[in-house]
């Protein structure tokens, strides 16, 4: 899949194998624009957003705070309305409908439930919203719970519950009135890590239960979209970036910014020796080294002789050893930063502008200003074309585990 296709939401292969190619898609956002304030004063919040998402599918809108991600949700769910553009729901326009006419099932960050109401009067609302008959209106709250499994909670008020207790409820709400579409707009960031990874062993089980339900998923947090999504929509400032897989994006980032934002890689600046296949051989700093090149595309840059690229290299792709190493070139040492599972090193390489991370598993004993030999693999990673003279994009607040923060 070349980039090109992919900002246009072209679906998965694996949404491709579930649902007929020439099928509505479940969800369309069509060059949608939407901004803020006066016209002299205004601010962009969203800027020709195109996204198609079949049915069935998940897809993850990634992106640091302001990137534009929940706006892109609000303006599906009908909370802003765009100022350009229009979304399409299983082919009908609903640019300009209210939320309550939509269909759609949210769950939000904060839960959202009413202080008053116990768990059942909480998901029941929003199935007395759409007049749903109030003989089998007990029997489908009873349905939504079940599936979060918070069947016996029903006579609890939210304040006698957890935090991770709440946001199943709010799934539960979400999912009572049977929606085709259910947006989830960072439904895990306030919870603990802990309780974070439990929930996410259960939306992806809630995935399953749900095959035909289209879900898009906002969040800063990589893991969780590398987790769930079938494609990853990557954003920035107001705009979307990339989009593909999720294994695409991490294995072949197709720009610098998705690079260091999925997964913090180092991103060494380079030269183009020769190009062969989908491989080629480049200079960085004073050392020659082979790398995938990424397959041509659609709004791709050449990758042609003495082209300036980036080599993107995983940070836990490169290995420590001892200067007589086979293939090992001379560092030393920068910072070492224990993480728990892997120490975070920087080595300063010869001949590199900038130092390498690199993750080392456990605690390691390597102190800085140690002299040690790196090790890079080989293919030493993939090829990013690059403009010649074009700043390093880089991702704010960018973390190898748990993405930018909000």
């Amino acid at each position: 899949m070349t980039r090109g296709d992919t900002l246009t939401g072209t679906s998965t292969a694996t949404t491709a194998a579930r649902h007929d190619a020439d099928s509505e898609p479940a969800i369309v956002f069509d060059r949608v624009g939407v901004r803020y304030g006066t016209r002299r004063k205004s601010t962009v919040a969203l800027a020709d957003f195109t996204l198609r998402v079949a049915a069935g599918e998940t897809v993850a809108l990634l992106g640091p705070s302001g990137s534009g991600k929940s706006t892109a949700l609000k303006a599906l769910a009908g909370f802003v309305r765009p100022t350009s553009g229009a979304v399409r729901l299983a082919g009908r326009d609903v640019t300009n409908l209210s939320p309550a006419k939509r269909g759609i099932g949210v769950v939000v960050q904060s839960y959202a439930l009413f202080p008053h109401m116990t768990v059942h009067g909480n998901v029941a609302f929003g199935l007395k919203a759409h007049r749903v008959p109030s003989n089998t209106l007990a029997e489908r709250v009873t349905e939504a719970l079940t599936m979060v499994g918070m069947a016996e909670y029903g006579k609890r008020l939210p304040r006698e519950l957890s935090g991770g207790q709440q946001q199943r409820v709010a799934i539960a709400r979400a999912l009572a009135i049977r929606p085709k579409v259910l947006l989830l707009d960072e439904p895990l960031a306030a919870l603990d890590a802990q309780l974070r990874q439990t929930m996410l062993g259960e939306l992806r089980q809630l995935r399953k239960a749900l095959p035909d339900t289209a879900m898009l998923y906002v969040t800063h947090d990589q893991a969780e979209a590398l987790a769930l999504a079938d494609r990853i929509a990557v954003m920035r400032d107001a705009r979307l970036v990339d989009v593909d897989t999720a294994e695409n994006l991490w294995q072949r980032p197709p720009s610098e910014f998705t690079a260091a934002f999925l997964g913090g890689a180092n991103l060494v600046p380079c030269v183009v020796n020769r190009v062969s296949g989908g491989t080629a051989l480049v200079t960085a700093g004073s050392h020659t080294l082979r790398a995938h090149a990424p397959e041509p595309g659609v709004g791709r840059l050449a990758l042609e002789p003495d082209s300036a690229a980036l080599l993107c290299i995983r940070p836990h792709t490169v290995t420590i050893g001892g200067l007589s190493d086979r293939n090992a070139l001379r560092g030393v040492v920068v910072s070492s930063v224990w993480r728990g599972p892997a120490t975070r090193l920087e080595v300063g390489v010869d001949g590199m502008p900038d130092p390498i991370a690199v993750d080392v598993p456990g605690r390691s004993a390597t102190a800085p200003g140690s002299a040690v030999g790196i090790r890079f693999p080989d293919p030493a990673g993939v090829l990013i074309p690059r403009p010649v003279g074009a700043g390093l994009t880089t991702a704010p607040g960018t973390s190898d585990e748990s993405g930018a923060r909000s």
